[in-house]
Formats: structure tokens, C-alpha cells, sequence
């Protein structure tokens, strides 16, 4: 088990701000500008903010103000949060609380791992695909004076967010069977809710509960239907195919108030040979389950690809919108799968709306009023034994998407790379072992290919505002946007660009030290505006391409405006 960690490294705790968030103010995240109290700038998971001093006139005297270490290699993909003047940054060694104003370390407290799973040597960060990965994604999740994390060995920490001392520590998962954590846990309703990874390694994916005052685990929601309950149907009888059936909870959940939903994104289903699941639909694997977050109940879901064969997943954040649909006004949810398409969905009742190619696909030739994919013949070559060429490799590399309630607009990164696969020769199975069934190849890549887009798309038709090409190096950054008429994110090369909205034609650029997987966010502070990024090459895929062109090592960056 894991040792408690009895103290932060502490620089300085005089003085303070008020250190208590309510469940308001995470539901209402983005009125009060100073404040950035969850992901991507709110529980809706738009990453849009109204601010305005850094607009298209003013991008030119954008400066970096400080920059600080994050004392970690293994990558930078989470965003910070802010509250009352002070930053919150976690990455696999750390977590921080950081003076926004200068940079200054307020606290640091290390991630203290089982001592086993360090002696198993199962975590290796330079590998193209290390089996696993002590990297976190999401952000900091902070609430009542906590702040909320996972780390890698499947524990979920409570520290305190003043002196950074833990409060509690919970274990939810062993890791000699195949799970691991990387994901931001959320807070919904008074309740914390996280998930976990490995859908690669025979496991049955779940998210958990939590009391944010104890840890006590309040109920447990299994991805995947035990026989006899909704969605087993989906499984064949008389088969354990179930119970490691993958369906991980490996990124976070959006939240409606209103509705008192949380909308969860479920991973591919395991293996991605269909055979042993006798080729059927596999609930809830590639899907997004809305549940009740006192109780964990599954109110409605909607599956993104029945019968995963491609690791296309469906664990990309919601984005949580009202549009215009036929003449009404609808509630709805956003989603760029991974799959290639972008999904328009009705949030009350997850109920199909809309679904447009954001980039080329060649495994389904359209998605049918149904809301299932129309499959092409490339599925039966796959079976047949034929190594097949299936794009796209991905429709963007896990980050989160913006969208701008003004314009309607979706802006996303998009991979123009195909996954290259066939079926392994049937193996026994190994409790924690690799449970893909098939055997991937590397495409080959030219010097000049282009290899991906940034685009600004409109949900709801599919039509494309504008298509920026990405030679050499896709991208593994998430996208911001606001209300200066910008979009800012981060290139493998290490750059922060802040886009024009309307052409997305580059304004401004600074280079980082290191490669940039993280999203940006912007909050003010004492009436100044001020751009924040994580910079760090992590994360296998990003690895793939970059490592050898960009230095490791961890910092944080932040921007202002230059006086005039």
C-alpha cells in the first residue's frame, strides 16, 4: 500500500486567500474571470472564455511574465486551475500551488507510488507504447478546500489546498491486473466522481463515487453489464468475455446542473478482435453514459461504434451546448470521436442529432439516422486476416475541443494518418497483459506529408470555416477560445500560437522549451489577462513523433500584455 504523505515542501504560507469553492462556483465557472475552477473552463467543457483585453489588435505585445519547472519528464498534459490568486498544477511526480502573479512556489507535494509497481518496472515513460504511463491529463480538480487527483498505482488523493498536506488517500484498483490512472477526477452534485485506464490489459472498466470529506466510495457504475443487467444482451452467453471487456473511463466527464447529469466518454471494447465478444455491439464500450452522480445510475447512453475493432473509443470530453435544431432550441452535447466524426447528440435523453467526418474516414461511409455507423467492406477484410488500412489513426490525439456559444463553431486539431492492423494469432489470456488480439504497424511517413489539420467547423452541418494543413508534426494540444476573437493552442515543436478565429491564419507565436500536449486557459487578476501552458513532451503517440526533435522537461508558461 501506499504511505501516506505526511507533509508538502512549503515556501510560503502567510497570508491567503479564501481557500473554500462551493458547488456554485464550479457549476458557474467562467463569471467570475479571476477563477478558472475546473477543466477546461467549466463543467460544460467549452474552453471558450469571453475575455477580451488579448484580442487580434493587442496578440502582438503578448509576453511571457514567468515561467517555472515543473521538476518532471514523463509530460505536461493537464491544464492548471485557478483560484483567488493562486495556480494548482499536478503532473506523474507533483503537485503545485503557484502564485499567479510571479510564479512563486507556494507548495509542492510529491506523488508518493506503491513501492511495488516502481520494483515491477512496468512504468517506463520512453517507450513509443510503455504499458504504463505515470502522466495525468485533465486539470486540477479543486473543491471545499481540496484538491482532488489520481495518480498511476490507482489511488485517488485528497490534499489540502493551503498547505498541500493530504487528507485522504483511497485505493481503488490494483495494477498487477491491468489498471492504471491518468484521468482528472470531477465534482458533480457534492460528489467526486474519477475513472481509470487499461482497457488494453483485461480489465472491466467503472467509475467511482466518492465523499470528498473521507473518500468513502458512495457506489461503483461498471462500463461493462454483468450478465442479467441492461446492455448484457450485448455479449455472448455463457462467456467471461465480459468481465475483461475494456470500456476504461480514461478521460473526464462533463456535468448540466439542470439536468443533474454527468456525461462520461467509455473506451473500446477488449479485444479489438471480435471474435472472442462474438462480434456484437458490446455496451457501453465507445460510448457516453450520462449517470446521476449521487447514485451512479446510467439514465440514457449512446454508443459511437458498436463492435470497436479499431480503438476508436468514445472517451473525448463532452461539450455541453444549446443550439438551434430545427427551428427549436436543443440541448445538446458535442463530441469529435476518434472515430473521425463529429457527433451532435441531445443531452437529455442521448438521443442522435447529428454526425459529420471532420477529417478522412474510410471504415464507415456515413453515420445512418440511427445514429449507427453505415460500415464499409473494410470490417469483413479485417476479419477475413487481411491487414487493413483504416483512417483515421485517430480524429485527434485525446485533447479537448472548443467551442464558441457566439459563433456556433466547433475548433478542433484533426490526424491525417491511417492505423495500420490485422488479427494476432489467438493467446491465452493473461490477467494485466495486452488484450488488443491484433498486430499494428507503423505507416510510413514522408518528410513534407501533412499530417494533420486545425480546423473551425460547424457541428451541425459539417461544414468547414477554414483547414489549416500541419506538415511534419500533428498536433497534441487541446484548443481554447475567446471572446478577443482568438484561438490559442500548442504545437509538438514546443510553439503557443494564438490563431485568428475567423481565418485561422497565425497571429502570434512563442516557442516553449519543451513540446507542447497540454490546453491552454485565461483568467485575470487584479483587471490583467494572463494565458497559462503547460509545456512537456509526454504521452507515447506525442512521443513518437517528437522526441527526437524536442527536449524533455516540464515548465509552466505564463503570458500578459506587454504595456504599451
Amino acid at each position: 500500500m501506499k504511505k501516506l504523505c505526511l507533509c508538502a515542501v512549503a515556501l510560503s504560507l502567510c497570508g491567503g486567500p479564501v481557500w473554500t469553492q462551493s458547488t456554485a462556483e464550479l457549476v458557474n465557472d467562467g463569471r467570475n474571470p479571476d477563477n478558472v475552477t475546473t477543466q477546461s473552463m467549466g463543467l460544460h467543457r467549452r474552453n471558450y472564455s469571453p475575455l477580451a483585453q488579448i484580442n487580434k489588435s493587442t496578440v502582438r505585445r503578448l509576453v511571457p511574465v514567468w515561467s517555472t519547472s515543473l521538476m518532471n519528464d514523463l509530460g505536461e498534459l493537464s491544464a492548471p486551475t485557478v483560484y483567488d490568486g493562486v495556480l494548482y498544477a499536478i503532473n506523474g511526480k507533483w503537485t503545485f500551488a503557484i502564485e499567479v502573479a510571479t510564479g512563486k512556489q507556494l507548495w509542492r507535494t510529491p506523488v508518493e507510488l506503491e513501492p511495488e509497481i516502481v520494483k515491477a518496472g512496468v512504468l517506463d515513460a520512453s517507450d513509443a507504447v510503455p504499458p504504463r504511463f505515470a502522466i495525468t491529463r485533465g486539470a486540477a480538480t479543486i473543491y471545499d478546500g481540496k484538491l482532488f487527483r489520481v495518480t498511476v498505482d490507482n489511488h485517488i488523493v485528497a490534499l489540502d489546498m493551503k498547505t498541500g498536506r493530504q487528507v485522504w488517500n483511497q485505493r481503488f484498483a490494483d495494477w498487477r491486473e491491468g489498471y492504471y490512472a491518468t484521468s482528472a477526477p470531477i465534482v458533480a452534485n457534492g460528489v467526486v466522481i474519477s475513472g481509470m485506464a487499461g482497457s488494453e490489459s483485461t480489465t472491466r472498466g467503472f467509475l467511482d463515487g466518492r465523499d470528498p470529506e473521507t473518500g468513502r466510495q458512495l457506489w461503483r457504475r461498471y462500463t461493462i453489464p454483468a450478465p442479467g443487467e441492461p446492455g448484457s444482451e450485448t455479449w455472448p452467453k455463457n462467456s467471461d468475455a465480459w468481465m475483461y471487456g475494456g470500456g476504461s473511463t480514461w478521460r473526464s466527464g462533463a456535468y448540466d446542473p439542470e439536468l443533474d447529469l454527468v456525461y462520461w466518454g467509455v473506451a473500446n471494447a477488449a479485444p479489438y478482435d471480435p471474435r472472442p465478444r462474438g462480434e456484437l455491439d458490446s455496451l457501453y464500450t465507445s460510448s457516453v453514459i450520462a449517470i446521476r452522480p449521487r447514485t451512479g445510475e446510467i439514465a440514457c447512453f449512446f454508443q459511437y461504434t458498436p463492435n470497436d475493432v479499431y480503438d476508436v473509443d468514445g472517451n473525448d470530453e463532452q461539450v455541453l451546448a444549446d443550439l438551434q435544431v430545427g427551428g427549436r432550441m436543443r440541448k445538446v452535447m458535442i463530441q469529435a470521436n476518434k472515430n473521425g466524426f463529429l457527433y451532435v447528440l441531445d443531452r437529455t435523453n442521448c438521443g442522435f442529432i447529428a454526425a459529420h467526418p471532420f477529417v478522412r474516414v474510410n471504415w464507415a461511409t456515413q453515420v445512418a439516422a440511427n445514429g449507427r455507423p453505415v460500415l464499409t467492406e473494410l470490417y469483413k477484410r479485417f476479419l477475413a486476416g487481411e491487414e487493413v488500412e483504416i483512417w483515421p489513426q485517430r480524429g485527434n490525439n485525446a485533447v479537448p475541443i472548443a467551442f464558441n456559444p457566439n459563433t456556433g463553431l466547433v475548433y478542433t486539431s484533426s490526424w491525417n494518418l491511417p492505423r495500420v492492423q490485422r488479427l494476432a494469432p489467438a493467446q491465452a489470456r493473461i490477467i494485466g497483459g495486452d488484450a488488443t488480439g491484433v498486430i499494428g504497424s507503423t505507416p510510413v511517413i514522408e518528410p513534407g506529408d501533412v499530417l494533420g489539420h486545425l480546423v473551425a467547423i460547424d457541428p451541425l452541418t459539417g461544414g468547414k470555416k477554414w483547414e489549416i494543413p500541419l506538415t511534419d508534426l500533428p498536433s497534441s494540444a487541446g484548443m481554447l477560445v475567446t471572446g478577443g476573437g482568438l484561438v490559442f493552442t500548442g504545437q509538438l515543436s514546443g510553439e503557443l500560437v494564438a490563431l485568428d478565429e475567423q481565418t485561422g491564419k497565425t497571429l502570434w507565436q512563442f516557442k516553449t522549451s519543451s513540446s507542447i500536449n497540454s490546453t491552454p486557459i485565461t483568467y485575470t487578476y487584479k483587471g490583467r489577462q494572463y494565458v497559462t501552458i503547460a509545456s512537456g513532451l509526454g504521452g507515447g503517440v506525442a512521443r513518437s513523433f517528437a522526441a527526437s526533435r524536442v527536449p524533455t522537461g516540464g515548465s509552466l508558461w505564463t503570458f500578459a500584455l506587454m504595456t504599451e
